[in-house]
């Protein structure tokens, strides 16, 4: 039963990522396209319009693209929180030697990058953008492999959920660590105290999923005002939500909850907001700025370069082994993927940046490397036999 409840939430994952990629695309489209027409600058107007909330002791003052990012996209990234922890508990990541290879080829996919856009950028004003090229986006990726349909086997499939999934979990701690600002020890005291109450509750064996969003929304304010990334709580309300054997337990059926409504109305939110990019000459001439040229290189040439080298250097060292009916040129098309940065990078991009020019040109410089991406790993995967 158990085996059946987790083959069932895998496969909504990965459809629900499949569809999604593809809303996204066309999210992405239209973005560009209403940000280049006549009222281009009515439809920037509308996600800078500030949206103002207010409670008993409580004003919260942000414009809706801030809403979005700080505000949905914290449940993106608590439904990203529940799929890592479903897979250490049960899943690819559970076993220390099926965990092995994605978690090898993951490090690599993010060093890589980030040492290519370190070499363009060290010592300049856009350094701080090295977390950009480190990030896969798991909707596009999953998305372009279901294309390929039997032509690629399941084992890599799996493969690249996990590696996508430790990669996501990569960037939530780059986030953390290195996207914070102005640290304020009360809010994080409070913060911290609603987590372990969390905890508690957890251990105490506290089902009720309302209770769990109640605190979880609680310390999403906290760590909003705290100066770390109001996001990060969407993870660490992830980690507290109880997760057991039982077909019914809090963490699955929040899982199952979640997927639809990050897939069709948070992503595509998400991307309309970030993507309205202006295309003129002074954005395609930034194209060659170090910047840019960290960013695409990272994401097109870095991932499958880290990917591939990390996991061969791990085989070779039976650190880990080679999936089932997947080879090292498997291996290589699931890095090429990996180099669809998308949601991530631009998430990193908002974080990292201030200067609207450099946000535009750095989301461009994403969207050509992940379509290059895209496209190359789906071409170079058609043409491996089985």
């Amino acid at each position: 039963m158990l085996t059946n409840l987790l083959s069932k939430l895998y496969n909504e994952f990965f459809e629900s990522e499949k569809t999604g990629g593809l809303i996204l695309i066309i999210c992405t489209v239209l973005s560009i396209v209403a940000a280049n027409s006549f009222f281009g600058d009515m439809y920037a107007g509308i996600w800078h319009r500030k949206l103002d909330l207010s409670f008993p002791g409580i004003h919260l003052n942000y414009s809706l693209q801030h809403w979005i990012n700080d505000g949905l996209m914290a449940v993106f990234f608590l439904l990203v929180g529940l799929e890592i922890k479903r897979e250490l508990y049960v899943g690819e990541l559970s076993n220390i030697k099926s965990a092995a290879l994605p978690v090898i080829a993951a490090l690599g996919g993010m060093i890589v990058p980030a040492i290519i856009h370190f070499i363009f950028n060290h010592g300049t004003p856009t350094m701080a953008g090295i977390g950009i090229p480190m990030a896969t986006d798991i909707a596009f990726s999953l998305g372009v492999l279901s294309l390929l349909g039997r032509r690629v086997p399941v084992s890599l499939k799996i493969f690249l959920t996990a590696f996508a999934i430790i990669d996501d979990l990569g960037a939530i701690i780059i986030i953390a660590l290195f996207y914070s600002k102005d640290i304020s020890v009360l809010y994080l005291a409070l913060a911290s105290g609603i987590f372990i109450v969390l905890i508690i509750f957890n251990r105490l064996r506290f089902n009720r999923i309302a209770l769990y969003a109640v605190l979880g929304t609680v310390m999403w304010y906290c760590m909003l005002k705290s100066g770390i990334h109001a996001t990060i709580t969407g993870v660490l309300l992830a980690f507290a939500v109880p997760f057991n054997k039982d077909d019914g337990n809090p963490s699955s059926r929040l899982q199952h909850f979640l997927h639809r409504p990050v897939a069709y109305i948070i992503l595509p939110l998400f991307a309309i907001a970030n993507t309205g990019i202006i295309l003129n000459y002074a954005q395609i001439e930034n194209l060659l700025s170090v910047n840019a040229l960290g960013i695409m290189l990272g994401l097109f040439a870095g991932k499958p370069l880290g990917v591939l080298l990390f996991s061969i250097a791990g085989i070779m060292l039976k650190i880990c082994r080679y999936p089932m009916n997947v080879n090292w040129r498997h291996l290589l098309g699931a890095g090429m993927l990996g180099g669809i940065g998308f949601t991530m990078s631009i998430f990193i991009t908002n974080l990292a940046y201030t200067e609207h020019l450099i946000i535009q040109s750095s989301i461009l410089s994403i969207l050509i490397a992940s379509l290059a991406s895209g496209v190359l790993g789906f071409v170079f995967l058609k043409t491996i036999r089985s």
